[in-house]
C-alpha cells in the first residue's frame, strides 16, 4: 500500500514542475485527493454499497471539483493537473500512466445504453478543456489537444485536435496536408487558411477585371472625344470662307 502511495506521489513530482515536496503533494493537490477518494469509493461500489460509494464521490467533488463516477475503471498512475472542472462517467475506462489536465470531461453522448462513455489506453494525454464523449476507445500513447471534442475512435500513438477532433499525427508523422506557410496543425485554421487563399485569388481576378473595364472605358472616352475633336474641326472648316470668295 505504502510503495504504491509513494509510486503515485513520485509520478505527480515527475509530471508537474511546480510540485516542490511530496508532503505538499500529499495534502494540497486536488487531483491526487480525487483519485484516493475514487479508490474508496470505487471499492464500495464493486461491493455493492452503492450509495456509500456515491456519497464518497460526491464529497469529493465538493472539496476539490473533480466528478469520478465509483462506477469507473481507473488504472495506475493515473495525474489530474489542477483538475477543477474535470467529469469521469460511470463506464468510463482508464489505463496506466494517464494524464488529465482541467476541464477534461469523459462522458457520454446521452444516446447510448450500457457502455456510455470512452476508453482511454495507456499513457494518454488530454488536454484542458477537451471533451471525449461517446463508448470509444482513444489508443495507446495518444495525445488529445486542449479545447478538441473527440466524438470517434483514435488510434494508437495519434493525436487529435480540433471540433470536431480529427487525426493530425499518427506515429509521429503528419496526416493532413499543410495548406499554409507556416505548417499549422490544426485542421479548422487549415481550412481557414485554404479559403483565404482562395479569396484572395479571388480578389486578384476582380482587380485585373476591374483594371481591364477602367482601360476599356477610358479607350472609349479617347475615341469620343477623338471622334468630337473631328466634327468640331468639320464644322470649323466649313464655316471657313473658301479662297476668293468675298460677302
Amino acid at each position: 500500500m505504502f510503495d504504491k502511495l509513494k509510486a503515485e506521489l513520485d509520478l505527480i513530482m515527475e509530471r508537474d514542475p511546480a510540485a516542490r515536496s511530496r508532503l505538499e503533494v500529499y495534502f494540497l493537490y486536488s487531483g491526487f485527493k480525487a483519485i484516493r477518494s475514487y479508490r474508496r469509493a470505487h471499492w464500495f461500489y464493486q461491493h455493492d454499497m452503492k450509495l456509500i460509494a456515491r456519497y464518497i464521490s460526491q464529497r469529493a467533488r465538493h472539496k476539490t471539483g473533480i466528478e469520478i463516477h465509483p462506477g469507473a475503471t481507473i488504472g495506475k498512475n493515473l495525474f489530474i493537473d489542477h483538475g477543477m472542472g474535470v467529469v469521469i462517467g460511470e463506464t468510463t475506462e482508464i489505463g496506466d500512466n494517464c494524464t488529465l489536465y482541467q476541464g477534461v470531461t469523459l462522458g457520454g453522448t446521452g444516446k447510448d445504453t450500457g457502455k456510455r462513455h470512452p476508453t482511454l489506453g495507456n499513457n494518454v494525454l488530454v488536454g484542458s478543456g477537451a471533451k471525449v464523449l461517446g463508448p470509444f476507445r482513444v489508443g495507446d500513447n495518444s495525445r488529445i489537444a486542449s479545447g478538441a471534442v473527440v466524438l470517434a475512435e483514435v488510434p494508437d500513438n495519434a493525436t487529435a485536435v480540433g471540433v470536431p477532433a480529427r487525426i493530425v499525427r499518427l506515429n509521429g508523422k503528419k496526416v493532413v496536408d499543410d495548406l499554409d506557410q507556416i505548417h499549422v496543425s490544426d485542421p479548422v485554421a487549415q481550412e481557414m487558411c485554404r479559403m483565404q487563399l482562395e479569396l484572395d485569388s479571388m480578389w486578384k481576378v476582380v482587380n485585373e477585371l476591374t483594371r481591364e473595364l477602367k482601360t476599356a472605358e477610358n479607350s472609349a472616352e479617347d475615341e469620343s472625344e477623338e471622334a468630337e475633336d473631328t466634327e468640331e474641326m468639320k464644322d470649323i472648316q466649313e464655316s471657313v470662307p473658301k479662297g476668293g470668295e468675298r460677302n
